[in-house]
């Protein structure tokens, strides 16, 4: 196998839950019974607002990172009282959100801001969310030990803690700012490749829509709808937003594939071919916004490859072996400063689903990366050599410049062209929005971020080998209204 060959398969990081260690057996009721009950919400304002009276609101903020050279975008969440900012790598295909932290920390990699510091708040067994962790099944332990976890990664990377309960802050488009405890993951070992750096982060924000996931945690506190979207642009940026009241018309809806392992999943969908050739039918797809490119099964890649390679016969283009930015990389008949330079070569590449004839467009700046040779290199990648196997993901390569939305109570896909680069009803300044965007972009080029991961998760349990969860918390970004703000405390 080829050094870049090599490089893209260990520079992913497509996590497994391999087991969750937990000292005790959870000794209270069920996830939605007591779980619910004790994070009923308190307010602290002269206004009182009852959780029904929100479960309609939204949260709204902006992203920051890119496809490349960054490999990764990233939401800003205010954690603690104080609250302290922290830089979390979004990721649509798993649950677990986790902080780096001193609790002490074992082995901890660089990353923006100071560790997080916890001040006994760790969360025993027999609290539900512990429950909410392994459910279906129960944890083995019992009495006040506290929760661990570990998450392993393909890479050889890994994460272990213990989950604990703090205050986050979440800011409303209508500006009110609502502080909740919340359960997340306190990473005290984390273990990477030394060859290849993580990303230049705080940690994970899991978006997945487990049992235990942050969207289902807002969900039962009565504080927004199990909606999920996001909006990455190729410009770099993007925002991220929580529940349905600013959805746009002209969505195109897919319903979910059914699947065992809570990933947002659609299909069949067959790829068209172009210009009568080449395709692939029967696809299912993953939608990930932890995998920096898309991934296709190893027959449906060559295809897909072969196809590409075809319909550029005879317009002077030629491989560039000696650019390693990924696996084909091709040097054109001019220099490509920007993937958008290509459009004039490349065609796009249409999925079609196969139940409801509904047309996903993947124009060609979103499948190619420019390169700092100039060059034009394909960000579809061979998933087989991934470790991936039979499994398809659409990366955030392939979901730029397009809103997408995660429906979780009507259980489907949606997705429609968007201009990612301003958030709606955010009233933070363009100006901040674009000067995160590019101080996140220098603190990466500082550390040599990874520009290639994929965080789609596989879960184990601990004692049957099935599906397992993992427990997540809420993101917010902060400063987003310049009058005084209504302030809730959910605790």
């Amino acid at each position: 196998m080829s050094d870049p060959e090599m490089g893209t398969i260990n520079c992913k990081k497509i996590m497994y839950l391999i087991r969750v260690f937990v000292g005790i057996i959870l000794c209270c009721s069920p996830f939605h019974g007591c779980y619910a009950d004790a994070n009923q919400p308190q307010t602290q304002s002269k206004k009182q607002m009852q959780p029904n009276a929100v479960l309609s609101s939204s949260f709204v903020f902006p992203l920051s990172g890119n496809v490349f050279p960054m490999g990764y975008y990233y939401a800003t969440v205010d954690l603690g009282d104080p609250p302290k900012p922290y830089y979390l790598d979004v990721d649509s295909g798993s649950d677990l959100t986790w902080v780096q932290c001193d609790a002490p920390c074992k082995h901890c990699r660089k990353q923006p801001h100071p560790l997080y510091k916890p001040n006994n708040n760790q969360v025993p067994c027999k609290d539900p969310a512990c429950a909410a962790l392994y459910w279906p099944e129960r944890p083995p332990c019992k009495g006040d030990t506290r929760c661990e976890y570990e998450v392993a990664y393909a890479d050889q990377g890994s994460s272990k803690g213990m989950l604990v309960k703090d205050v986050f802050r979440l800011t409303l488009t209508s500006g009110t700012i609502i502080s909740s405890n919340l359960v997340f993951g306190c990473g005290f070992d984390q273990q990477a490749p030394e060859t290849h750096p993580p990303p230049f982060v705080d940690g994970v924000l899991g978006l997945g829509f487990g049992k235990s996931s942050i969207i289902q945690q807002l969900n039962v506190l009565g504080l927004t709808r199990r909606v999920i979207g996001h909006c990455l642009s190729g410009k770099g940026g993007g925002y991220l937003f929580f529940g349905d009241n600013h959805l746009p018309p002209g969505i195109t809806w897919e319903p979910f594939s059914s699947n065992t392992l809570n990933h947002y999943v659609a299909g069949p969908v067959d790829l068209l071919p172009l210009g009568g050739q080449g395709g692939a039918k029967d696809l299912t797809l993953i939608f990930d916004s932890g995998s920096t490119y898309t991934y296709l099964q190893s027959q449906a890649y060559k295809a897909t490859l072969q196809m590409i390679s075809k319909d550029l016969e005879g317009k002077g283009f030629k491989l560039a072996p000696d650019d390693h930015a990924l696996p084909v990389c091709w040097k054109g008949p001019e220099p490509f400063r920007s993937p958008s330079d290509a459009n004039k070569y490349f065609k796009p590449l249409i999925l079609q689903f196969k139940k409801t004839m509904n047309k996903l467009e993947i124009p060609p700046e979103a499948y190619l990366i420019s390169t700092p040779k100039l060059n034009v290199c394909l960000g579809i990648l061979n998933g087989a050599e991934a470790g991936l196997g039979d499994t398809n993901l659409i990366g955030d390569i392939s979901m730029q410049n397009k809103m997408v939305i995660y429906n979780i109570e009507t259980k489907k896909i949606g997705w429609l062209n968007a201009d990612c680069s301003n958030s709606p009803n955010l009233v933070t300044s363009s100006a901040k929005f674009r000067s995160s965007t590019a101080a996140a972009e220098a603190n990466s080029l500082a550390y040599e971020a990874s520009s290639k991961r994929s965080r789609v998760s596989l879960y184990k349990s601990a004692t049957k080998g099935s599906k397992k969860q993992q427990f997540v918390v809420a993101s917010v970004f902060h400063d987003m209204e310049e009058t005084t703000p209504q302030i809730i405390v959910y605790s």
